[in-house]
């Protein structure tokens, strides 16, 4: 008894179908959302599931959903809501919500980070560019002696009742 193995389409035909470029099959790839299988010669070969997966994936996006959340989505099998609809529960919905709510925090605190380290470089740039000034200065053939007290008077603690 033969088995017939179901129909697999190249990335070419695939895209076609779904009437995107095969560059944007490739994308999902390599964000993890979608992993055909290979062929003997490591060509892509999409399966109906695949292509239904797309599909889905594109509808999202089509919705204006971000690839992260695409992915908390994805994480979670459509369950059936009565009526022959499907969907997500409202547990499945709040676990998608907190893994999102997770992931806007982790941004939060990598935003909160770079403007730390921001302000650090821009204290190091701001110290360079004294020191840059101080230089042009001598080249231009300004006494060190005068530089020297301008650079030291700058440096004294200001008093309020100055």
């Amino acid at each position: 008894m033969s088995t017939i193995k179901p129909a697999r389409l190249t990335i070419r035909d695939a895209a076609e179908r779904l009437q995107v470029t095969p560059r944007t099959l490739k994308y999902y790839e390599e964000r993890g959302l979608v992993t055909p299988t290979r062929s003997e010669g490591r060509y892509r070969l999409y399966s109906e599931q695949d292509l239904e997966l797309f599909a889905r994936i594109l509808r999202l996006r089509s919705l204006g959903f971000s690839l992260q959340g695409i992915v908390e989505i994805l994480k979670r099998p459509m369950e059936t809501l009565g009526e022959g609809r499907t969907g997500f529960s409202a547990s499945s919905l709040r676990e998608i919500e907190q893994a999102l709510a997770q992931q806007v925090d982790a941004v939060d605190a990598r935003i909160a980070a770079v403007r730390r380290e921001l302000k650090e470089a821009q204290a190091v740039r701001n110290e360079l560019a004294h020191d840059l000034d101080y230089l042009r200065r001598r080249i231009a053939g300004e006494s060190k002696e005068a530089l020297l007290q301008e650079r030291m008077a700058a440096r004294k603690p200001r008093t309020d009742a100055e």
